[in-house]
């Protein structure tokens, strides 16, 4: 029996740490279960009792050094806003309870550590690397800063290791290479810098590797090609140079390649059209150059494409329409050319399609109205022209965006919008566009933009939109609409959520529209205003209806609405009457533009009410009156016009209006004083007021000389001279004081006469 006894001492010898599960199986293995007499035996219940005993303390002490990385981990903790480390974190609980702490059943060892999202401040502390079986490692969305510890790859049993989203800094360690067992890696949006160690194509098992939005610098390492199981690699928005390496075209398994915003340049290699398990190539924002490789066409699991803001050349492939799986193709921003294939209509699944800011001419193929499935429909600024084709009508109103501004398109508007049409958006600005606004868009009750400036459309205001009930810009300007816009509307509460109206050179006339003035909810109150973010595709995409305004007095695309973004332009049309009172309701409006109208009147003091007013152009019209004082109180003004009116009487000169300088106010002939040069008459005609005599001399000191100085000069030169003239006629001496005021000639001539008279005195 005492055998038994011994074997049993002999493993508790060799029981190691990281090995308990195979010292077990040792143990039985040697104590031949198969007796079972012998296991009836006191011998051997007491070697059990032993070994379970040694096994209990060797666990316990392991657990003792996971209990102190995580102490270690706690007190690099600087900021814990919502104090769970300090309160569930505690000594005398087992680590395995602890938040965010995962341990396995067999050992009580820590798996898995997720603490993402809780606002952590701090760094990471090198015992990190002592959690020897820790598989799942996630910091990720917190405020961790500092390098990355070489030691985070003592962990030879770590397959996911996610440090996203914190302040990192430093460059990414070569020991990560070491790692053999990493399967999942990201580091992205941090602050590593340096090169992309080419050690990490060591890692074998890699399948996603996430470094975007650092300060990564160099060539994208060649050895990343070495990744045969990688599925998903994203190095985006990075300061990465140099081409693709040929080798990474040739991982059989890579799905997501991302290397977008980076400054990546050459050509897009061909050997990219053998990555067929691709799903997502994105290589927008970097200075790829020459044509679209048609070999792209072969990809037939690619469901994102996107080669934007490149310098991309030559015509779109007409293989592009193999692309059966295709959701979202971004080619905007390149210079491509040639016409748009009418093998895009296969893509029987695309979202969306952006072909805009390219030299895309020619006119548009009806096969376009086969994508059924499109929401975003971008082709903005190229040079297409021709008409549209008739199914658009129909097309538009299944879209969510439909932007076709900034080319030479031409003809009608289709005028068949049915009931349930989709479209938010509509920019049909500057091209060549004629007749009127089809009414049928009263059907689209999503649509919340509209513009068509920049064209030949001519006809009456649309009043009848006034019923859509999310519409917040109208866009006009540059046309041939005319009529009267007072008059009454079928709508009883019109354009609640306007933000942007512009309907600048018109021939519009009759008195500014009270009645809207006094509606205009989203320009009156901040809180009665709907905001709505638009989100265009799945590919990040946000933008609203790409418009051109003039804003303080420049013409500038329009983007995105922003959501406190407000502007009224009526401008250069033919409006006359009064500025209704009313206007001053508009107290959240950015940029108000009446100018180029044959208005009359004052200017009336609710202005000052407009509190957010950025530009205030009132120029060209035939105001009169004072400048109200009550404009003082626009203190965001920073651009003001008031030139070539009639008004009169001194300018404020408080707040902004100490900025503005003389062209805000030329051609008022009744206008004085600061900036003008022109003085105001009770500046002319202020009096001297007790201790400002000194003043008052100094400044007729710089002006010329005072009242006594004249005075006592001319009586001064009054007396000097007779007595001068008197001492002349007396004498004729001194000479010299003669000849000073009389000059050479009175001594020539009297010289002469002695000359003449001579002769005489000779001859007697």
């Amino acid at each position: 029996m005492w055998l038994y006894v011994l074997a049993s001492l002999c493993i508790l010898h060799l029981v190691n740490i990281s090995k308990l599960n195979t010292s077990l199986q040792l143990a039985f293995s040697s104590l031949h279960l198969q007796n079972m007499e012998r296991v009836n035996s006191p011998f051997f219940l007491l070697s059990l009792l032993l070994l379970f005993s040694s096994l209990s303390c060797a666990t316990t002490h392991q657990i003792s050094s996971d209990e102190s990385a995580l102490v270690a981990l706690k007190s690099f903790i600087t900021s814990d806003p919502n104090n769970i480390l300090k309160n569930n974190w505690t000594s005398g609980t087992s680590v395995c309870t602890w938040f965010g702490v995962t341990c396995d059943s067999p050992h009580s060892r820590v798996t898995q550590l997720r603490l993402s999202y809780m606002g952590l401040g701090g760094s990471i502390p090198p015992e990190i690397g002592n959690l020897s079986f820790l598989v799942s490692l996630d910091l990720g969305s917190n405020y961790l800063h500092g390098p990355l510890p070489k030691h985070i790859c003592n962990l030879p049993r770590l397959k996911d290791l996610w440090l996203y989203n914190n302040t990192l800094e430093g460059e990414i360690p070569m020991s990560l290479g070491e790692c053999s067992q990493l399967e999942s890696l990201d580091l992205g949006l941090n602050n590593f810098g340096g090169y992309v160690p080419s050690q990490i194509g060591n890692i074998t098992h890699l399948k996603e590797l996430w470094l975007s939005g650092n300060n990564l610098r160099g060539p994208i390492a060649s050895t990343i090609g070495n990744l045969s199981n990688l599925e998903q690699l994203v190095l985006s928005s990075n300061k990465l140079n140099g081409t693709i390496p040929k080798e990474i075209c040739g991982i059989d398994k890579l799905e997501v390649m991302d290397l977008g915003s980076n400054k990546l340049s050459g050509s897009i290699p061909k050997e990219v059209g053998n990555m067929k398990s691709l799903t997502h190539l994105f290589l927008k924002n970097n200075s790829f150059s020459g044509p679209i490789p048609s070999i792209i066409g072969s990809l037939s699991n690619l469901m994102g494409l996107a080669l934007s803001s490149n310098k991309l050349s030559g015509p779109i492939p007409s293989t592009i329409g193999n692309l059966s799986n295709l959701n979202n193709l971004d080619l905007s921003s390149n210079k491509l050319n040639g016409p748009i294939p009418s093998t895009i209509g296969n893509l029987s699944n695309l979202l969306g399609l952006y072909l805009s800011s390219n030299n895309l001419n020619g006119e548009l193929s009806s096969s376009i109205c086969n994508l059924s499935t499109l929401r975003y429909f971008l082709l903005s600024n190229n040079t297409l022209e021709g008409r549209l084709p008739q199914c658009f009508g129909n097309f538009i109103g299944s879209v969510e965006i439909f932007h076709l501004n900034m080319n030479h398109l031409s003809g009608l508007i289709p005028s068949n919008f049915t009931e349930g049409c989709n479209v938010i958006s509509i920019n049909l600005g500057n091209n060549k566009f004629q007749g009127q606004l089809p009414e049928s868009l009263i059907n689209c009750q999503r649509l919340t933009g509209l513009d068509v400036g920049n064209n030949r459309m001519q006809g009456e205001f649309p009043f009848w939109m006034g019923g859509l009930p999310n519409f917040k810009v109208l866009v006009l300007r540059s046309n041939k609409f005319g009529g009267n816009i007072s008059l009454p509307s079928p709508t009883k509460l019109p354009f609640p959520e306007l933000q942007v109206l512009d309907i600048s050179q018109n021939a519009f006339v009759g008195s500014l529209p009270d009645r809207y003035f006094n509606n205009f909810r989203a320009m009156i109150e901040e809180k009665q205003r709907n905001d709505t973010i638009l989100n265009f595709d799945d590919m990040g995409y946000r933008q609203f209806v790409n418009i051109i305004v003039t804003l303080k007095g420049q013409d500038q695309l329009l983007n995105r609405l922003l959501e406190a973004f407000t502007t009224v332009d009526l401008s250069s049309n033919s409006f006359s009457g009064t500025i209704p009172p009313s206007i001053g309701n508009l107290k959240i409006l950015k940029y108000m533009n009446l100018s180029h109208n044959s208005l009359t009147g004052h200017i009336p003091s609710s202005l000052g009410n407009m509190t957010e007013l950025e530009s205030l152009d009132l120029s060209t019209n035939k105001l009169d009156g004072e400048i109200p004082s009550e404009l003082t109180r626009l203190t965001f003004l920073a651009k003001f016009n008031l030139s070539w009116n009639n008004l009169v009487g001194k300018i404020p000169r408080s707040n902004q209006f100490s900025t503005f300088e003389n062209d805000s106010y030329i051609g008022n002939l009744g206008l004085c004083g600061v900036p003008l040069t022109r003085k105001c008459q009770d500046e002319n005609e202020k009096s001297m007021q007790p201790g400002e005599e000194e003043d008052d001399d100094e400044d007729e000191f710089i002006d010329g000389f005072g009242w006594r100085s004249v005075v006592m000069g001319y009586g001064s030169g009054f007396i000097v001279g007779i007595g001068i003239g008197y001492m002349i006629i007396r004498s004729g001496r001194p000479r010299w004081l003669v000849e000073f005021f009389f000059g050479v000639g009175y001594q020539y001539k009297t010289k002469k006469r002695r000359y003449r008279a001579a002769p005489t005195r000779k001859g007697t």
